[in-house]
């Protein structure tokens, strides 16, 4: 029995583990990723860690800088493929892609739709203070994230993970996910489920600005959107007019006043607590503007902190 053929879309190193299991249960004649980009001190060309595997096994890859003028839905037909698989993209694509696979595209979602369709789905489900979150296989269609659902796997959140560290594992069940379900779907062995609108929630692009943390929230919502922006945007605040990152946090104390929101209430080696709304969360790395990155007693040592200092004034 020949192997099913399957065209992969994906660009970031959170849909590298995909492409592998991809690879393992299906011929894979093209790679679709975006563009190389310039980054680092250097500015130089980077090709994106999907290109660098699809390189690696010897897969054709393609890096349309448009998608919308028929040229990738013409060579997508002319693969005559049976699906697309598409994780972590970048772009939205037209119906007349969505269309050119034998049994159209399949999507790996990093949430339990319809909770948090959008670009960022991962960070706002910690923000909330979500329990819970997953992975969706879905049926791919003009809309955002909107399509029937095929199959899930849903994992906790523990209550101080990062969004950086919760994307290592939903990489990894996105890639587990597709290898045992993919194959049921071209079987015709999965039936898909529609999705309640009314109960959608969007995860829209995050911007630099959402990093910022607001004291007048409680202190496990704070910790929450710390460690959602955890590596970016980044968390920050400022001290004395200085911008200060915060990488790691900890909430201290649940419920009740402790102070104006965003003064010191402690500073010592074990952490520098900060009163919020309600309860107290406790600043574990920080890093000020053009300094290193430092645990609280490194910081304290060049930055001595009095009870009743502001933060974010």
């Amino acid at each position: 029995m020949s192997r099913p053929r399957a065209i992969f879309f994906g660009t970031p190193e959170f849909a590298v583990p995909s492409l592998e299991a991809l690879l393992e249960v299906a011929d894979v004649p093209l790679v679709v990723t975006q563009p190389d980009r310039r980054s680092g001190r250097g500015m130089k060309q980077k090709a994106p860690p999907v290109k660098e595997l699809a390189t690696a096994r010897g897969v054709p890859v393609l890096q349309p800088t448009k998608v919308r003028d028929g040229n990738l839905a013409a060579r997508v037909r002319d693969e005559g493929v049976d699906v697309a698989v598409v994780i972590a993209y970048g772009r939205i694509l037209p119906r007349a892609v969505l269309d050119a696979p034998r049994l159209g595209c399949v999507n790996l979602h990093a949430s339990l739709l319809p909770r948090w369709r959008g670009a960022a789905p991962i960070q706002w489900a910690i923000a909330h203070g979500d329990a819970m979150t997953g992975v969706c296989l879905m049926q791919m269609d003009v809309g955002m994230d909107t399509g029937p659902v095929l199959a899930r796997d849903e994992t906790p959140i523990d209550a101080d993970e990062t969004a950086g560290e919760l994307s290592v594992r939903l990489a990894q069940i996105s890639g587990a996910l597709l290898r045992r379900e993919l194959p049921r779907f071209l079987a015709g062995e999965l039936s898909p489920v529609g999705q309640d609108g009314a109960a959608a929630t969007m995860a829209p692009l995050l911007k630099k600005t959402d990093g910022l943390l607001d004291f007048d929230m409680s202190a496990r919502q704070v910790h929450d959107r710390a460690r959602a922006m955890n590596p970016w945007p980044g968390a920050h605040t400022s001290l004395a007019g200085r911008r200060v990152k915060v990488h790691r946090t900890e909430v201290t104390a649940e419920g009740g006043s402790h102070g104006a929101p965003g003064t010191v209430v402690v500073a010592d080696k074990g952490g520098i607590g900060i009163a919020c709304a309600s309860g107290i969360v406790s600043f574990r790395e920080l890093q000020l503007d053009g300094k290193r990155r430092v645990d609280t007693q490194a910081f304290l040592a060049g930055n001595p902190l009095e009870p009743g200092t502001l933060f974010g004034g």
